[in-house]
């Protein structure tokens, strides 16, 4: 087969797939973890749409998570202490943090939820403003804290599984990849797989699409739209709160200006491609992530051959920038082949009964 890899154009896309095929198992658990508050974000997203509320705030929402999460962590670790636990690194402090981004990201979301259901302001300019007012806001408090060089409480460890678990011939990376992770990556599986039932199975799930999709239906037949989309919103703030506890308080153990990266949009992008569900939306994030980590893999090791020649002299800003190419490729092919429920973004009032 090598005379294969020395066909123009032929050879270059065997080199690449075999390089695939070698990295990948490596890096498994780099992209699980990468995809975490894509995933999250993707999910926020999945849960207000089908509810038809459009949620573009899930940057700001996160990103002042992150924040609340890892500055209530510093607060409180000289008052709590505590040794971190055997497993995960669990420490009293970390749970209080978790706890203040989860109620964080719920108060936030409530704001949305007021301002798109009850005031019925324009749903993209709402997000917006609190996009624009969480970058601001935690930008220039990081900057006075700072100063005082405030100590973390500490971060989220990973769990080692067993190596007669990850050392299985062909399976092994699997069973690595989804857990040699923290407690908040390995809860997204959970999470993942509990709203796709919920959402499609159950009565809370139907309604849900219902007010998504024909509100005055919905409301015809008893189901309360404002009741529930309020609901929907405040509790998707859980989802965006764990998304930023993911970043100060697993992935880190710090807090830096910015530090989403456009992991919000990346995450509605994922909520598209997954075509509002949240299986779907979970593989979406994990090619973005792939994609990601792909790049990270090439600028460190490239591979060999013709391939590896040609891809060291690419800049290493092109792998930096190349999740946000494919968000934008992938979305430009479903250009009209994906469609949101019929009344996302649609401000609903109850008509006046005579």
């Amino acid at each position: 087969m090598d005379f294969v890899n020395h066909i123009p154009i032929v050879g270059l896309v065997f080199q690449l797939i075999g390089y695939l095929v070698d990295v990948l198992p490596t890096i498994s658990p780099i992209i699980l973890r990468a995809a975490t508050p894509i995933a999250l974000c993707a999910l926020v997203g999945v849960l207000c749409e089908r509810s038809g509320v459009v949620n573009i705030g899930i940057e700001g929402v996160m990103l002042a998570t992150a924040f609340i999460g890892w500055v209530v962590g510093v607060a409180v670790v000289p008052m709590l202490g505590g040794a971190p636990t055997a497993i995960f690194g669990i420490t009293p402090a970390l749970l209080v943090g978790l706890a203040a981004a989860l109620a964080g990201g719920m108060l936030i979301s409530l704001l949305l939820a007021w301002l798109a259901i009850s005031v019925r302001a324009d749903q993209i300019i709402s997000g917006t403003i609190i996009n624009i007012g969480a970058f601001g806001l935690t930008g220039y408090l990081i900057s006075l804290l700072s100063k005082s060089s405030p100590v973390g409480a500490g971060s989220f460890t990973p769990y080692h599984p067993p190596a007669e678990l990850t050392g299985i011939p062909i399976v092994g990376w699997i069973f690595e990849m989804f857990l040699e992770q923290g407690p908040i990556t390995m809860s997204v599986i959970v999470i993942v797989l509990v709203m796709q039932v919920l959402l499609f199975r159950s009565r809370w799930g139907l309604r849900t699409r219902a007010v998504g999709e024909h509100p005055k239906a919905a409301e015809t037949v008893g189901i309360s739209v404002i009741a529930l989309r309020y609901r929907n919103v405040v509790l998707s703030g859980l989802l965006a709160g764990l998304a930023g506890a993911s970043l100060t308080m697993e992935a880190t153990n710090s807090f830096q200006d910015g530090m989403t990266a456009g992991k919000g949009f990346i995450g509605l992008a994922a909520m598209i491609v997954g075509r509002w569900t949240p299986i779907g939306a979970f593989g979406a994030a994990l090619l973005f992530a792939s994609s990601q980590a792909i790049g990270r893999s090439i600028s460190f090791a490239p591979p060999h051959g013709e391939l590896g020649d040609i891809l060291k002299q690419v800049p290493p800003q092109f792998f930096d920038a190349l999740p946000y190419l494919v968000t934008i490729i992938v979305l430009a092919g479903l250009i009209g082949r994906s469609i949101p429920p019929a009344a996302d973004g649609k401000p609903y009032e109850r008509e006046s009964v005579s």
